[in-house]
């Protein structure tokens, strides 16, 4: 009987304290993130680096074209009912609200992410990180925190590129290439694109560079110190920031309108 109800429930167990555990980890960053921004701002800077400036090529190629099919799409439905000046404006709103923070996320995820939980796995996985705790360093303070705050910034920049790059692929397809008028294209947009909208998709993208920091961040710490524990902490890493970002971004979306 006990080894039915281990069975049973014991998925729901371990996840609730896998839970607890990475929750107790949250705080932990959360009580050195401000004394290591303004004690060792140098390393947050060198992970800003890795995290957002080495992502740049792949955010940006990826925000023209799904920009450019945004703009495809828009103007190819609004055509039939002679809207397609309004195309800039179902674009814009795609983008900064929805398309931007999430796909950012996504890619940060598929690419910085898994770059930092393979990193700090590896370095558990050859002591690097009990190294430094015996000599009295905390690893914490100065690798696990650096590298957390670091994708926390990177990702509203990644995403603010993201967005600008993607409603210039929609403007060169639906203005360049079909001829929609340039000053009625944009005005559209300024009239209808309030404050409000660019605050959410700020918002979003700050919640998702915690979440995709974190479990990275996590993963990496908490992985075997095994080459097969660190391939599956990467693994990990990708799809729970996927699934998070998801449900938070439903969730957020909800609570704006």
């Amino acid at each position: 009987m006990s080894r039915f109800f281990s069975e049973l429930f014991g998925p729901g167990i371990e996840f609730v304290r896998g839970l607890g555990a990475m929750t107790l980890f949250f705080v932990q960053l959360l009580r050195y993130s401000v004394s290591t921004f303004f004690g060792r701002f140098g390393l947050i800077v060198g992970q800003v680096y890795n995290s957002g400036a080495m992502s740049i090529v792949i955010i940006m190629v990826c925000g023209l074209f799904i920009g450019g099919v945004l703009g495809l799409l828009t103007y190819d439905n609004l055509d039939r009912f002679n809207a397609e000046e309004v195309s800039g404006v179902l674009v814009t709103f795609a983008m900064v609200k929805e398309i931007g923070p999430v796909i950012t996320a996504l890619l940060f995820a598929g690419r910085a992410g898994t770059s930092l939980a393979s990193e700090i796995g590896l370095m558990k996985a050859t002591d690097q990180l009990s190294a430094m705790e015996m000599m009295a360093v905390n690893p914490m303070r100065h690798v696990l925190v650096p590298r957390f705050l670091g994708g926390v910034i990177a990702m509203p920049l990644l995403t603010a590129v993201f967005t600008m790059v993607g409603l210039f692929g929609a403007h060169i397809v639906v203005v360049e290439q079909y001829g929609v008028d340039v000053g009625t294209y944009w005005q559209q947009v300024q009239q209808t694109m309030g404050p409000e909208d660019v605050r959410e998709g700020i918002f979003k993208s700050v919640v998702f560079g915690v979440v995709a920091s974190l479990f990275a961040v996590w993963e990496g710490y908490s992985s075997e110190p095994t080459a097969e524990g660190v391939g599956r902490a990467t693994t990990r890493t990708v799809v729970a920031t996927a699934i998070s970002v998801l449900i938070l971004n439903f969730m957020i979306t909800a609570a704006f309108i």
